[in-house]
């Protein structure tokens, strides 16, 4: 396994760039450390992939270094860095038998064949693939090829990493999880240096252990799906991850108040205390907000418009000024009729000035 490191990465696909929209990655330095297990989540055109293909070599960055445990591997080809990289779409030999596309990268090595057939073995037992060891690739299913796709990187006892874009795309719903879960224990086995690319937060959170969330070309934040739930360094990260995402409201802050066009919320005075100055928004997930029927402290009107049932709780959505808020509500408790008020803990209530939290 490997230590990969990024450093002062930035890469376009202009040849003369002019500005950072030129660039589809922009100054990334990071650490990817040996036998993580890391998701590269954002939107589609962030750039995850350019970024996988750096880290693979299939891109060589045009500003900065990659290394591997140390040494320096930004000009090397892929085949030099010793990865494994599993695409979209399975790639494999579909006129070999799946105990040939297995043993493939170990013999394309010269390794000797008892150590071939006892690695393969290994693996198709790990991968539930033993009964279909002679079988032809072609005529299986999606995620059995996708499994020999990923044997395939396994099956090396000396590669770095592992490197998957969007693996599960081509996959049918109720087989994702099991192939995430799959990966999981893969991981925990062997304890492999995985990245994985995905658009998809509930595949991120089910796969990793540090979530590296990426926005235009930036990296805006790493850290666990709780780290990232709950302490968002940018207001993309809060709206991108949790389902629904984040409340953001615009404000501006008077002392230990944030100032809505909907009246005010108290904030916590330490946060309000390093406001500073700039474009300021409020942000609050709607597990934390809380609906009243009274007026409260820390609480602005509003008016219900939408109640959606998701078995154990409802997503109320409530008008509140020129801002629609989403609250969570438990199964059981009671909704306002039409008018409320919305509640904000100031615990909860995280403070963004110029799309970055305020800590």
């Amino acid at each position: 396994m490997a230590k990969i490191e990024l450093e002062n990465i930035a890469h376009s696909y202009r040849s003369k760039p002019a500005s950072d929209d030129d660039f589809a990655i922009k100054k990334v330095q990071t650490v990817w450390e040996d036998g993580g297990a890391y998701a590269l989540l954002g939107s589609s055109g962030c750039g995850k992939t350019t970024m996988l293909n750096i880290i693979s070599g299939l891109l060589t960055p045009s500003q900065g270094r990659v290394l591997f445990d140390g040494k320096d591997v930004t000009k090397l080809p892929p085949e030099k860095r010793n990865i494994a990289q599993v695409f979209q779409f399975p790639v494999l030999y579909d006129t070999m038998t799946v105990f040939d596309n297995l043993a493939f990268p170990l013999r394309n090595r010269k390794v000797e064949e008892g150590e071939v057939r006892a690695r393969v073995h290994e693996i198709a037992e790990i991968l539930d693939l033993s009964p279909y060891l002679n079988k032809r690739a072609s005529g299986l299913a999606a995620d059995a090829k996708q499994k020999i796709s990923l044997g395939r990187g396994l099956v090396r006892k000396d590669v770095a990493a592992i490197l998957f874009d969007e693996p599960l795309t081509v996959i049918d719903p109720h087989l994702k999880w099991q192939l995430r879960r799959k990966l999981k224990e893969i991981h925990q086995q062997f304890g492999l240096t995985l990245i994985y690319v995905t658009h998809d937060q509930t595949e991120a959170m089910t796969f990793a252990d540090n979530i590296v969330i990426m926005y235009d070309g930036a990296l805006l934040q790493i850290g666990s799906p709780d780290e990232l739930f709950e302490d968002p360094a940018h207001t993309f990260v809060g709206y991108f991850i949790g389902s629904p995402g984040m409340n953001l409201l615009p404000c501006t802050i008077e002392g230990n108040q944030a100032v809505l066009d909907c009246g005010s919320i108290p904030l916590d005075p330490a946060v309000a205390a390093k406001a500073g100055q700039g474009e300021f928004k409020i942000g609050i997930r709607p597990l934390y907000l809380e609906l009243s029927d009274a007026p409260r402290d820390g609480a602005v009107a509003g008016r219900i418009v939408s109640v959606e049932f998701e078995g154990s709780s409802r997503i109320v959505t409530v008008e509140s000024g020129s801002s629609k808020l989403k609250v969570r509500v438990p199964e059981g408790r009671p909704i306002p009729a039409d008018s409320c008020w919305v509640v904000f803990p100031p615990q909860r209530t995280k403070l963004f000035r110029d799309q970055y939290l305020v800590k």
